[in-house]
């Protein structure tokens, strides 16, 4: 299963065991960020997923639909969304660079792409997966196969998943900081209700 040759590889950026730290410090603006939310919030939910990962794609898919209803929407929580790589690497950047070629739909192009990632790699068809979204939201094929050999764009998502090793420390996905501290538990949404509560009231 394998993309076709032409898409840009995100090479050289295998992940690294390192040890599981638990802290509770705040996690500041980076560069790349994507967000959801008013920035007013007093909850600050950082989500690292994905586009490979089925895990991410289920609580995507699953989880968030309520929790954005719930929290998000109503200007209590903000998310935070940092990009990650998983294998096939190839793929998890490929979804990240179409979602950043699609002007002011980056949450829903992101969307699609958890939505339809099974049938696409069972389908083991990944770059022809990926055009039938890019089409899907406009793009033509020359706009997509621009997007994905733009070199500057690549580079920014392995510096983010870098950062994300190195200095956040994340090893899988989806991970979890709820103002600034790692969370673990179940992540739907009567188990974040009360992180949140408990996280709102400092």
């Amino acid at each position: 299963m394998t993309l076709d040759r032409r898409i840009l590889i995100a090479s050289g950026l295998a992940l690294t065991a390192g040890p599981s730290v638990a802290r509770a410090r705040s996690l500041p603006p980076a560069p790349g960020d994507m967000v959801l939310g008013a920035a007013t919030a007093p909850v600050q939910f950082v989500v690292y997923a994905s586009p490979s990962c089925g895990h991410c794609a289920h609580w995507w898919t699953t989880e968030l639909p309520a929790i954005r209803k719930t929290f998000i929407d109503t200007g209590k929580v903000r998310l935070v969304f940092r990009e990650f790589l998983t294998p096939p690497n190839e793929f998890a950047a490929a979804g990240f660079l179409l979602a950043r070629r699609v002007p002011g739909k980056y949450f829903e192009v992101l969307t699609t792409v958890f939505q339809k990632r099974e049938t696409i790699f069972e389908s083991g068809r990944l770059w022809e997966g990926l055009q039938a979204i890019a089409q899907q939201y406009g793009l033509t094929e020359a706009q997509f196969t621009t997007a994905m050999n733009d070199t500057k764009a690549l580079d920014g998502v392995n510096t983010r998943f870098r950062r994300a090793i190195g200095e956040d420390q994340v090893e899988v996905t989806p991970t979890f900081f709820v103002n600034g501290a790692p969370y673990e538990g179940e992540a739907d949404l009567a188990a974040l209700s009360k992180i949140f509560a408990l996280a709102a009231k400092g």
